[in-house]
């Protein structure tokens, strides 16, 4: 997506708004990944937000396609639903949105597991397997939102645990060498000019990092209280999470009737409203954030918000 503010340099609210996703205008892809049929999986939701993401489904709807130098997807998932063991090659961090999860660590997700509930963040460390389900809480069956980060313009392809390939020729499903999928009870075939994936060998997969329950935890940031108007670090140096990730992660909390200016990184940032609402200033007026809604802020563009009933934002940026 092109740039489309004026000459001068300066936002209109019309232009800001195309770099606006609505919690409630995303497009979710159900068949996104090669474990999308198996049973206690079926019911999940990717979205790609920012960025091509990791889907193995050519048809996932990519709402801003704008390279930002990392990616922004989310999952939504019923309680008992389960994103199957896979690993990823760059940095993959969750924001828990809404719900309660349960992270499964190893390649049977039993190296370790942790609990995370809203506002925490776990930030999963390269080439380790990793599976998460929503689990249920205080009689909620609602769906649970993960807002989610991946590092670099292009995160690659998912590393798959060997079973899951096991359970997807039950269903009919083939991840090709190109890590596009193939749906053959839908009636798709595989294409002569391209190989099946092999799936990953017991070597492979004992290749993988394996981490302990204390390990796990210290992968977490664990929601803290907000007590007024201020830029809490995340992930960056310095930062709980401080470790190279590719990209930095500052919570935002503004209290009710305060506002703030921050100056920007002087790239582009992503700003993800976990809390509340708040309003952004452009230069010809303000547009108001939603719980759940992800802004793209360009690079040239002043940074002012202000609420009225108090917000807790995330904003990641290289």
């Amino acid at each position: 997506m092109a740039d489309a503010h004026a000459n001068t340099g300066e936002w209109t609210c019309a232009a800001l708004t195309q770099r606006l996703v609505r919690y409630g205008d995303m497009k979710p892809c159900y068949n996104a990944f090669i474990d999308c049929r198996t049973p206690g999986s079926e019911a999940k939701e990717n979205f790609t937000i920012i960025g091509p993401g990791v889907s193995e489904n050519p048809a996932q709807h990519v709402h801003i396609a704008e390279p930002h130098g990392f990616n922004i997807g989310g999952a939504r998932q019923p309680p008992g639903c389960v994103n199957s063991q896979h690993s990823h090659d760059t940095a993959e961090v969750f924001v828990v949105h809404s719900g309660h999860w349960r992270f499964d660590l190893g390649e049977h997700g039993q190296d370790a597991q942790v609990e995370l509930a809203p506002g925490d963040v776990i930030s999963i460390p390269t080439r380790v397997f990793r599976g998460f389900t929503a689990t249920s809480h205080a009689d909620d069956a609602s769906p649970g939102f993960l807002w989610a980060v991946l590092g670099q313009d292009n995160p690659g392809r998912v590393t798959w645990a060997p079973q899951v390939f096991d359970m997807a020729k039950d269903f009919g499903l083939v991840l090709l060498e190109n890590g596009s999928l193939v749906d053959t009870a839908a009636g798709q075939s595989v294409p002569d000019d391209i190989k099946p994936m092999a799936p990953t060998s017991p070597d492979e997969a004992q290749r993988l990092t394996r981490m302990t329950d204390q390990q796990a935890q210290s992968i977490v940031w664990r929601n803290a209280a907000v007590t007024g108007t201020d830029v809490m670090p995340v992930i960056g140096e310095d930062a709980p999470l401080g470790w190279d990730h590719g990209f930095a992660m500052d919570r935002i909390a503004i209290a009710p009737g305060d506002g703030l200016d921050w100056d920007g990184s002087g790239k582009k940032e992503v700003l993800f409203v976990d809390r509340g609402s708040m309003r952004i200033k452009c230069n010809d007026g303000e547009i108001e954030l939603q719980q759940g809604d992800t802004l793209s802020l360009p690079a040239d563009m002043p940074r002012s918000a202000h609420s009225k009933e108090g917000a807790v934002a995330f904003l990641v940026y290289p």
